[in-house]
């Protein structure tokens, strides 16, 4: 009986976190706007919002200019958070614990505080609704989550590597690219994908930062909510689709490969 209410009570929270995501993957191939669960989602089946995604000019350039935000964005986050990381790591000093935990306020501070404080920064600067203040917002949120991937690979890592590497005459810039970095790479990818993730996601820092005539996917479904006759409700459906089913995929791909790293090195060891 106990066995029972455990895999009851296990199913039950799987299926209250995975429920809206299966929802919405049926009501992705429905064409209709709003979502009516009196009516059959295989009524208006279609396979047309997928299509319109591309074939709408608007959503396609909206699509276009969340990506490359996130991309860049997640570009400069990966780089600075992996080099503090490193920092952190090897600075036992004050420096080092201060910065660790500076890092850590945007992690466990409420998004909507970081927003209202960049957005009163940038309007001292005189550059409150410019692309530049929308990047550098996205940058801000991402890179501390990925120095807390890349700490973790850091402290697994042989400590005696780097200053192996240094006796046999390599520079510290060498050393950091051939021993350390191929070393955490794997704590790189998660982090360069998680901060991917929170720049697609984001809308609080968006819609504090960005400029008047530009649109994320997350403050244009933020528009769409509330005047949903003129959006493209169906076409966004399929493109959370899309993106979930992305998701999945670069995941698997990166577990393998930590997977197929892990064992190289078992057998390396034995």
């Amino acid at each position: 009986m106990k066995k029972f209410l455990s895999f009851l009570y296990v199913f039950l929270v799987l299926l209250f976190v995975y429920a809206p995501i299966i929802l919405m993957f049926i009501y992705s191939f429905n064409t209709s706007k709003t979502i009516n669960i009196k009516i059959s989602p295989f009524a208006d089946f279609s396979f047309e919002p997928f299509i319109n995604i591309f074939a709408e000019e608007e959503l396609r350039s909206i699509i276009l200019d969340t990506l490359f935000l996130a991309l860049f964005s997640s570009l400069i986050a990966t780089l600075l958070g992996t080099l503090g990381a490193i920092g952190v790591f090897y600075n036992k000093k004050w420096l080092g614990k201060f910065v660790k935990s500076a890092s850590q306020i945007p992690v466990i501070n409420a998004e909507i505080v970081t927003a209202i404080s960049i957005a009163l920064l940038f309007a001292f600067l005189k550059l409150k609704g410019t692309y530049f203040a929308l990047l550098v917002g996205h940058v801000a949120i991402s890179s501390p989550f990925v120095m807390l991937s890349v700490l973790p690979k850091l402290k697994q890592m042989d400590g005696s590597l780097y200053e192996a590497a240094l006796d046999l005459g390599a520079t510290p810039f060498q050393a950091l690219c051939k021993v350390i970095i191929p070393e955490i790479l794997p704590g790189i990818l998660s982090g360069f994908m998680l901060a991917i993730t929170l720049s697609l996601d984001d809308y609080m820092i968006s819609a504090y930062t960005k400029p008047v005539e530009f649109d994320t996917i997350s403050t244009y479904v933020f528009g769409a909510i509330k005047k949903p006759k003129n959006a493209f409700m169906a076409e966004l459906r399929a493109l959370s689709t899309i993106i979930l089913f992305i998701m999945i995929l670069v995941i698997l791909i990166l577990n393998l490969r930590t997977k197929k790293e892990n064992t190289i090195k078992q057998r390396r060891t034995k």
